[in-house]
């Protein structure tokens, strides 16, 4: 009777010790959840928030380039851009006494030099005698270092004595070369 008494014993704790190890099983073969990478959230992440900035910038050989007023600006380093919300630039040229003013409701400025405005763009010549006055658009790149600006979009352009309506154009700040893609209409009021 011992004999089958250890039997009885040793069967009821190797089935204890199966159940018990059932009971674990699921946990062993559970995976560890991923650690996301924080690098990804980060990038996510301005780097430095600032409200109410004015930034001067200047070019190699000393001369004012551009300044930039914004309600509010977010630096993504590890992007490589800047968010401005209700950025104001204002442009020098090396041809132009007075500069040109630039104002939107967003813009997006990127590494390279690049800034792209969004929303009720507006670009005010700041001399009163020059061919164009103004353009106005939804959308416009600007490329800083060379002074062009592109647009894909309607444009109205304005001068003393005439407005010009335009699907997309390209222009030059510097030499005040203008080219528009898709020519709409021209309104010519000569003053008597």
């Amino acid at each position: 009777m011992s004999q089958f008494g250890f039997n009885r014993l040793g069967l009821s704790i190797s089935a204890l010790f199966i159940l018990a190890m059932l009971m674990y099983v699921p946990t062993w073969m559970e995976e560890e959840p991923e650690e996301q990478s924080s690098g990804e959230n980060d990038a996510l992440k301005p780097t430095y928030k600032a409200k109410n900035l004015t930034t001067t910038l200047y070019n190699q050989e000393g001369e004012l380039n551009h300044k930039v007023f914004a309600e509010s600006m977010e630096h993504y380093d590890q992007l490589g851009f800047v968010l401005f919300q209700q950025p104001r630039y204002t442009l020098y040229t090396e041809n132009a006494t007075s500069p040109w003013v630039v104002t939107a409701k967003e813009g997006t400025l990127y590494n390279n030099e690049l800034i792209q405005l969004e929303n009720r763009v507006v670009i005010e010549n700041q001399t009163s005698d020059d061919f164009v006055q103004s353009l106005s658009t939804e959308y416009i790149q600007i490329n800083l270092d060379t002074k062009q600006m592109t647009s894909d979009q309607p444009v109205e352009i304005q001068g003393t004595q005439y407005v010009i309506l335009s699907n997309g154009f390209n222009a030059n700040l510097r030499t005040q070369e203008y080219e528009l893609l898709d020519h709409v209409q021209t309104t010519y009021s000569p003053s008597n």
